[in-house]
């Protein structure tokens, strides 16, 4: 587990100016460079556009623009590599905006992210805190589900919200209980904690919770790789039993991938 890492003090210019200067000569692991797409995201681009729409907008509007704003200036400076430009915009706007809509529901600052443009190797997985605007955990890998790609370890590339799928659904997500979680792996039946998840962007994952789509720990999820999930987010064991009481009950998930008809769909990545 990794130790919350502050990034509040990074505001301002000061912040841009350095989220500019990670994404425009990012230095990668090897690792990294093996999985990851060629052209960098520019987080900046976003911080910039997200400033453009305080003005002229309702006051909750203007709000969960700031705070999307300051939290892409924070985190823009220590993330590592992305999918797409509008990953982490996507993501902050999606858990403000509901906060802002539910905040009786949001009982928790924490974000559980997902960056599914990467592939099943890579560590996409995070846990943000949204109000320190620190890093609670990641990244790690995380699995998707078998009906997303036809690789074991390829990036997914179909999300379905349907019953039977077996594939990840996108978008954002109200963690709810956890309970004792049984599934199959290698032939062979195993336990974990799992948490349940409410699909609440519409009919990108409406069914989530009757599809038994949760978060849970799995063996198939190692620290270099994650097999496939039935559409679960599932992380390894270990971290499972730390992260799922502590995202219970009022945390958000986000589920994200460039793909483009939800991103212009979604309702809260819309407004």
């Amino acid at each position: 587990m990794r130790r919350q890492f502050p990034l509040n003090g990074l505001a301002g210019a000061s912040a841009l100016a350095l989220a500019i200067g990670h994404f425009a000569n990012p230095v990668r692991p090897a690792s990294d460079l093996l999985s990851t797409p060629a052209t960098a995201p520019s987080i900046a681009v976003y911080v910039d556009s997200v400033a453009g729409e305080v003005l002229g907008t309702t006051e909750a509007d203007s709000r969960v623009a700031l705070r999307t704003r300051s939290a892409l200036s924070a985190f823009g400076t220590v993330m590592r590599s992305l999918s797409h430009e509008r990953a982490l915009e996507s993501a902050f706007r999606s858990f403000y905006a509901y906060q802002a809509k539910h905040p009786t529901k949001v009982r928790k600052p924490l974000l559980y992210f997902v960056d599914y443009g990467l592939p099943a190797t890579a560590k996409r997985g995070y846990v943000f805190d949204m109000e320190k605007l620190s890093i609670v955990d990641g990244p790690f890998t995380v699995a998707h589900g078998r009906g997303s790609s036809t690789s074991r370890f390829g990036v997914p590339t179909l999300f379905s919200n349907r019953h039977g799928s077996a594939a990840t659904s996108l978008g954002l997500y109200l963690a709810q209980e956890t309970y004792r979680f049984s599934g199959t792996a290698s032939g062979g039946r195993y336990t974990s904690i799992g948490l349940r998840l409410q699909g609440v962007s519409g009919s990108f994952n409406s069914n989530a919770r009757s599809r038994g789509v949760v978060a849970h720990g799995a063996p198939y999820v190692t620290a270099s790789q994650a097999g496939r999930s039935e559409g679960c987010p599932a992380v390894d064991q270990q971290r499972a039993k730390t992260l799922m009481p502590m995202l219970a009950n009022g945390a958000l998930v986000f589920l994200f991938a460039p793909d483009e008809h939800w991103l212009k769909s979604d309702p809260w990545i819309t407004g």
